[in-house]
């Protein structure tokens, strides 16, 4: 196999889940704004997506959030994705909305309320049995405002039991995905702020429990791409949650803010062998002014162009350029891959595969758009619950 045959081979394997709640009304802390033919139920979710995976090939699996995406029968929400040419991927818990939450949920002093917390994630294992998921990703808004308002070390220990008890619950098969993030809501302390933290208690937790590194958690200036190198070499980087940050968790497309670093982080995927390992590359975005299916068509484009770069980067140039320390040669390597335009490359591939090369502009024409707005009138349309 040629090398350029070997990168479209791989390219074809790529899967990007997309998050059923980006294709309902979202937005800022100040306000939501509503866009017509948004999806009423998770069902229409599921249809959404089934048109992002038709056009782009490469977004098989759908994420659930509970509550938002609650309903009556998992099972039957699974057939209606697989009806559609998708599969259910990660349950997602939520607990950071309900009242009882306002200290915390898993670290929250009252022990009554930390059994709630650690109920709803059990649940959550519950939903996965009955979609056929393989994760649980858990992400927390736990953490203190002010000095004193709580002890630290009891808040970990509180976090590692509720963690112990969900983790014994999954099956065969099935992994959690712990989450860390920097700030927000609490501003003095957050219960699991960083990568550290996060690989410590999964470390703690055993070989089903995995990091999730969320792009736009970081601190400014932070190198993501050597804690993806790291946690790669650990055999603990569990999945993503791509998207793109300015100054916060600004959940922006992927690739909007920084192509440059998609590109880098890729590069370390690839390097590091998780391209062809369970890592999870997972859509966690915004789409607060654009239209929803665009932009996350738009969004898998972005992933798999940085992965396409990622993958023309010569690695034989770029270890005897490291060896030899020839530091401008080693950078040349992979700014000439960084350089490429990829698109048409991307186009033979979805050509290859029988799909339209333009997705964008295939679903534009399609008049799925058109076809919403008039259907979907009546009922309460999905949002996130700002």
């Amino acid at each position: 196999m040629t090398e350029l045959a070997a990168v479209k081979a791989a390219l074809r394997t790529q899967a990007v889940e997309t998050p059923s709640w980006a294709y309902g009304n979202s937005g800022t802390r100040f306000k939501v704004f509503a866009q017509t033919g948004v999806p009423r139920d998770p069902f229409e979710k599921l249809d959404d997506a089934a048109k992002v995976h038709e056009f782009t090939g490469a977004a098989p699996t759908v994420a659930l959030h509970i509550p938002w995406d609650r309903v009556d029968d998992y099972a039957a929400l699974a057939a209606h994705a697989e009806k559609r040419g998708v599969r259910i991927g990660a349950i997602n818990s939520n607990t950071f909305q309900d009242d009882d939450y306002k200290l915390g949920s898993v670290c929250h002093p009252d022990a009554v309320v930390r059994r709630k917390a650690v109920d709803h994630l059990l649940e959550c294992v519950d939903i996965m049995d009955a979609t056929g998921s393989r994760d649980l990703k858990l992400w927390f808004a736990d953490g203190t405002n002010y000095p004193g308002q709580d002890d630290i070390r009891s808040r970990q220990d509180r976090l590692t039991e509720g963690l112990a008890e969900v983790y014994e619950r999954l099956g065969e098969g099935q992994r959690m995905l712990l989450e860390y993030k920097l700030f927000e809501p609490a501003f003095y302390t957050t219960d699991v702020p960083d990568w550290g933290t996060a690989y410590a208690h999964c470390l703690k937790l055993g070989e089903k429990a995995q990091v999730v590194v969320d792009t736009g958690h970081h601190a400014p200036g932070t190198n993501i791409e050597f804690i993806v190198a790291t946690l790669l070499r650990e055999g603990k980087l569990g999945g993503f949650d791509f998207n793109s940050r300015f100054y916060a968790d600004d959940d922006l497309m992927v690739g909007a803010a920084d192509p440059f670093q998609l590109f880098r982080i890729m590069y370390e995927v690839v390097r590091g062998g998780g391209f062809t390992s369970d890592v999870a590359f997972m859509l966690d975005q915004c789409h607060n002014i654009e239209a929803k299916i665009p932009a996350i068509i738009r969004s898998v484009m972005n992933v798999q162009e940085a992965t396409a770069k990622a993958l023309l980067v010569d690695g034989s140039a770029l270890a005897a350029a490291q060896g030899s320390g020839d530091v401008l040669e080693a950078n040349a390597v992979l700014m000439d891959a960084y350089d490429t335009d990829v698109r048409p490359l991307l186009r033979e591939v979805r050509e290859e595969s029988g799909l339209d090369p333009e997705p964008l502009k295939a679903y534009r024409s399609c008049g799925w758009a058109e076809k919403v707005v008039a259907e979907r009138v009546g009922g309460r349309q999905a949002g996130w619950g700002a």
